[in-house]
């Protein structure tokens, strides 16, 4: 991973963003931030755009941009999609002291504090 970028994508994860990033007229750029969840404590949301923040990964194209505040809850996460004749949708995959929900969109961690805001 290159030197300051905090979250790996996987190939799958840098296809559907590259692909969402093209339909929506802003090639090469996405944006993930983190807002309060139900069954853990964070759940991901993904825009498009670099709206505000540092580039937190980079991958086949594509750049992932996230509030600088949100970094530390992100460092050592991977993104992945998981797609099939229903739909899908991007994963999260744990790393040390991190819980994940079933629903793979929400987690927590364990003494790492972070913000909502942009």
């Amino acid at each position: 991973m290159p030197k300051g970028l905090t979250l790996r994508l996987s190939s799958a994860a840098a296809a559907e963003l590259g692909r969402l990033a093209a339909v929506a007229g802003t090639p090469g750029l996405m944006h993930l931030d983190l807002v309060p969840g139900g069954c853990e404590e964070w759940v991901i949301r993904i825009r498009p755009g670099p709206l505000a923040g540092v580039p937190v990964a980079r991958a086949d194209g594509i750049t992932l941009h996230s509030p600088a505040a949100q970094v530390p809850l992100l460092a050592g996460l991977s993104l992945d999609y998981r797609g099939d004749l229903s739909g899908g949708g991007f994963l999260i995959r744990s790393g040390e002291g991190v819980r994940c929900c079933a629903c793979g969109a929400a987690f927590s961690r364990s003494g790492v504090r972070g913000t909502t805001t942009k």
